[in-house]
């Protein structure tokens, strides 16, 4: 009982509704029961979607807190789905009179049509991976590396780190996504670049012995960015949603008349000491709330609701079928023995002289971007002035 009721809270908290709840419980779960018997046992553990809405003021105060970060990039669909997930009962109407009141202009410039794609088709999950690199945030020192699951758009792994170029790293994402998954998919889509070179010797050796018609050499394949179209879509959605945040505010430090940054190695490292963890948080953010929300085109899947990660792991449900192809333990731990987890997301020396500097200086690190930029330019200042009086 205990176990059911665990499983329907963390599901109700992800904002699914009871259909979708209900076959969770029974694709994953393999816990069969009636939409009436999860009523009772969302009353009993006192779940209510409209019923005992939280208190408008603390609501708008979390979207406040949302607003002063990253989150200002969010429409009200999105800002509603994150409100649920931090634990904010409130309708989707409600949210978006209080971003009408509090980003009146954001949600003006959010007002805007959109152009009609080209019709994408995909197999099922796990039969194309599509992964790049985004480089926006690149001349700041912040490199973030992108995976996403064609048929589904479940993004694999959104990770940020000092580099995305070096082939070790980003094949440590993609070896850590196949030992989560106990296996790889049937193919990976990537752009010509040696960075991907590890990632494709990988794939082909764990898909050498397969017998389907993409095994081995066909298991992975370069294009160019063009044609690599669900992730390219994303790293606009990742723009919109965050990534203008920050390099607006990366934009502002390195003005004529601000003199805040350079460009050199010293700066690059403090942008890294100071926002790393801050923008991999909004990424985790921004992962969990894609892969959870609804998706507005509506392809024939069978069914007018679907959410990213409903589709990646019950096609069942979509007329499609799983393609993850199974790999051994033993082949993927040859594999991660030749990839490099970055632990250190700062130039080790400089981050050094940066603990030692807030611990003096009785400094916090920063939970919220203002914050870090205060510590960023209080630290520049400090190092900077030491670095000149040495000189003299």
């Amino acid at each position: 009982m205990k176990s059911v009721n665990k499983w329907i809270k963390l599901y109700f908290a992800l904002g699914l509704n009871y259909d979708e709840i209900l076959s969770c419980l029974a694709f994953k779960n393999h816990i069969i029961i009636s939409k009436s018997t999860l009523r009772r046992k969302l009353k009993q553990c006192r779940l209510f979607r409209r019923k005992y809405y939280s208190d408008i003021l603390e609501v708008a105060l979390f979207i406040i807190s949302e607003l002063e970060s990253s989150g200002r990039q969010h429409g009200y669909r999105w800002m509603h789905l994150k409100c649920l997930q931090s634990g904010y009962n409130v309708t989707r109407d409600t949210v978006y009179l209080l971003l009408q009141i509090l980003d009146s202009e954001g949600v003006k410039s959010r007002k805007r049509r959109r152009l009609k794609r080209r019709q994408y088709h995909s197999k099922g999950p796990n039969y194309v991976w599509h992964m790049d690199s985004y480089d926006k945030l690149k001349p700041y020192g912040i490199a973030i590396n992108g995976c996403i699951d064609g048929f589904s758009r479940n993004i694999v792994w959104l990770e940020a780190n000092i580099t995305n170029s070096d082939p070790k790293v980003i094949a440590n994402y993609y070896i850590k996504a196949v030992r989560r998954k106990s296996g790889c998919p049937q193919r990976i889509r990537a752009d010509l670049g040696t960075e991907n070179t590890y990632v494709e010797q990988m794939q082909k050796f764990l898909r050498r012995d397969h017998a389907d018609e993409l095994a081995g050499d066909k298991s992975f394949l370069y294009g160019k960015s063009t044609h690599n179209q669900r992730i390219e879509w994303f790293w606009g959605l990742l723009r919109r949603e965050m990534g203008q945040y920050y390099m607006d505010m990366f934009s502002e430090f390195s003005r004529d008349d601000s003199d805040l940054f350079c460009g050199d190695h010293l700066d690059k490292s403090l942008i890294q000491y100071c926002f790393m963890d801050l923008i991999q948080r909004d990424l985790d953010s921004l992962q969990l709330t894609w892969n959870t929300h609804t998706l507005q085109s509506k392809q024939n899947y069978g069914t007018e609701r679907q959410r990213p990660i409903l589709l990646y792991t019950m096609p069942e449900l979509y007329n499609a079928e799983e393609r993850l192809c199974r790999v051994e333990d033993n082949e993927i731990d040859i594999c991660e023995e030749e990839t490099v987890y970055r632990t250190i997301l700062c130039d080790e020396t400089i981050a050094c002289l940066c603990e030692m500097i807030r611990r003096e200086n009785n400094l916090q690190k920063p939970s919220y971007a203002d914050e870090a930029k205060d510590l960023y330019k209080r630290l520049r200042r400090l190092i900077r002035f030491e670095l000149e009086s040495m000189d003299v």
